[in-house]
């Protein structure tokens, strides 16, 4: 089945986020686990998560994907934004996977001079501290496009990170278009090199989520700016062709373009009307 969504706004609740998948012609959707500025984070009460999973289930959605802040980084060595980290990651594996997310995504971090080597170390040590083994959901690791000193922009550091931590069962991959772009895998002209790429050295058995976004900025610029799709330097033409990708089509993909609601549902129209005609 084919799955698109978008990144959705929770102001006003869990279920009226889920009916607005379903007026927007969407099959699924992403949200941020938390205040992405800050710390603070919603609790809903049991008959709202009970309205919110009838919708999902009677409209078929398929994975919902959570997003952590952008203000956790776990690579860090200032021990105020380590142990915040670490806190973040812990508390949001265990709520998202009791509301029955399947997957939540994170930025690996920036390692802000201490070098990737000791930033990975810190992401693993954090990972382990969040992660039982026992739970459901599944921790995926972003794709990054390299700027600053980001962790995760080489297919090696995912591997590296998934490889060192106690429960690599609970590790999954997001792939993100405009991140791999920005930092040098050529998905324009060779998206099948870099698929057996990222096969030989992670497997694509652990990609479960892919961002679909255009780029701003030119390829292999290492610097992070999303566009609406084909408004960008990746193109239209290459989405589809990812979103067709043998490889690749059974995978949710989710959109994270500069748009509001009603320009997010024009895309996901537009895609889906697009994909079909081949």
């Amino acid at each position: 089945m084919y799955t698109i969504g978008t990144h959705m706004s929770i102001a006003g609740g869990l279920a009226k986020t889920a009916e607005n998948v379903v007026k927007m012609n969407a099959d699924t959707m992403q949200i941020f686990s938390r205040n992405p500025r800050g710390s603070s984070y919603k609790t809903y009460l049991p008959e709202e998560i009970e309205r919110f999973q009838k919708i999902r289930k009677d409209h078929a959605f398929g994975p919902v994907l959570a997003h952590a802040p952008y203000t956790m980084n776990l690579a860090s060595a200032k021990p105020e934004v380590y142990e915040f980290a670490c806190t973040v990651i812990r508390e949001d594996v265990t709520r998202m996977d009791r509301l029955g997310i399947e997957n939540l995504v994170f930025h690996p971090g920036s390692h802000t001079g201490i070098g990737a080597e000791a930033g990975i170390q810190n992401i693993i040590a954090g990972l382990d501290q969040a992660i039982t083994g026992k739970e459901n959901i599944t921790v995926l690791l972003e794709t990054m496009s390299g700027k600053g000193t980001e962790i995760g922009w080489r297919f090696e550091e995912l591997k590296a990170i998934r490889d060192g931590v106690s429960h690599p069962e609970r590790i999954g991959i997001c792939l993100d278009t405009c991140h791999v772009f920005a930092a040098g895998y050529d998905i324009v002209n060779n998206l099948d090199g870099v698929l057996e790429e990222f096969d030989k050295v992670l497997g694509l058995e652990l990609l479960r989520a892919i961002h679909l976004n255009d780029s701003m900025m030119p390829f292999g610029s290492r610097k992070d700016r999303h566009a609406v799709i084909g408004g960008g330097e990746i193109g239209i033409e290459v989405l589809l062709n990812v979103m067709r990708h043998p490889k690749l089509k059974d995978l949710p993909f989710y959109l994270e373009t500069p748009n509001e609601a009603a320009g997010y549902a024009k895309e996901i129209s537009l895609l889906k009307s697009l994909r079909e005609e081949k």
